[in-house]
């Protein structure tokens, strides 16, 4: 399988299917979806609800078993792993190597901001106390929050959450950050602020970033490419500024249904392709239909 040289991820012909709560056969979340994400990119994913997104992002860092297809992480050290087929050993490894900044922050309620930027240490880095006291000053330091390492989370705002939760993700040193809506719950001035800390981390300490979001501000602040879903299919793929260009370009110059329906959704115009259709709009129809909220069941599971 040649690959660009500095591919770090390969991602191909991944299938996901779900199960109908019915019964009655199956849905498929992701069609056949391929890409490839490049070591010390920032990589944005977008799309409406219900568009696999999450289920995606699932799939990369080996939570969801993909039904067909391959994902390939190219690690120095590690070789190639491809999580379809990899063992449990195998597949540790692989996301010992990444970190994780959960939508909502996932922070540990029991454990002060301290702790929870300790647990990966503790848990995977044979360092002494006082070794692991000074990586989470710096962590914290690399966030502003060194001044709240004492304080629980229930004590910090939304934004603080998410900025330990980005120290934690960043504790072991990972190459790769997958980031889930980290603008979600976020008003536009704090939203801009933990942008700038994922441009300043894949800046200083030259991290791979994924980032999974329906925030077009910030998918245009920090992305290098970007990748359009709808319904389970990548419809466009390419460089941000294809994307600006699409953005803002007339209506009435497009020639494609693609593109018309892609400008809407980067625009969040209220009418377009993707709100004229008879009946339920093509939003309604994902919104109800249960992908991303969990209704239907893993196939495999």
């Amino acid at each position: 399988m040649a690959q660009p040289a500095d591919s770090v991820i390969s991602v191909r012909d991944v299938t996901v299917h779900f199960a109908r709560p019915s019964g009655d056969g199956q849905h498929t979340v992701l069609h056949g979806v391929s890409f490839d994400v490049y070591r010390g990119e920032t990589l944005v994913i977008m799309g409406g609800s219900g568009c696999g997104k999450s289920t995606l992002l699932n799939c990369l860092i080996g939570e969801l078993p993909a039904d067909e297809g391959r994902i390939v992480y190219r690690l120095p050290g590690l070789g190639e792993v491809d999580l379809a087929t990899a063992d449990a050993h195998a597949a540790d490894q692989v996301r010992k190597r990444f970190g994780i900044l959960f939508q909502s922050a996932a922070l540990f309620s029991s454990m002060s901001v301290a702790e929870n930027v300790a647990l990966p240490l503790r848990e995977h880095a044979r360092l002494d106390a006082a070794v692991i006291d000074i990586v989470v000053a710096m962590k914290l330091q690399q966030v502003h929050m060194l001044e709240h390492r004492d304080k629980l989370p229930v004590q910090l705002s939304g934004g603080q959450k998410k900025r330990v939760g980005l120290a934690r993700a960043t504790a072991l040193d990972p190459e790769i950050l997958f980031y889930d809506e980290p603008s979600a719950g976020l008003d536009p001035v704090t939203s801009s602020a933990i942008d700038e800390l994922i441009m300043d981390l894949a800046r200083k300490l030259h991290i791979t970033s994924v980032v999974v979001t329906h925030d077009m501000p910030s998918a245009f602040r920090i992305a290098d490419r970007m990748i359009m879903l709808e319904q389970g299919r990548i419809v466009r793929i390419g460089p941000r500024a294809d994307f600006e260009k699409l953005r803002d370009a007339a209506p009435d110059t497009l020639a494609s249904d693609d593109d018309r329906r892609i400008r809407q959704f980067l625009t969040g115009a209220s009418t377009g392709p993707l709100t004229d259709e008879a009946g339920l709009t093509l939003y309604e129809k994902l919104l109800v239909g249960g992908e991303e909220a969990g209704i239907f069941r893993h196939a495999g599971a």
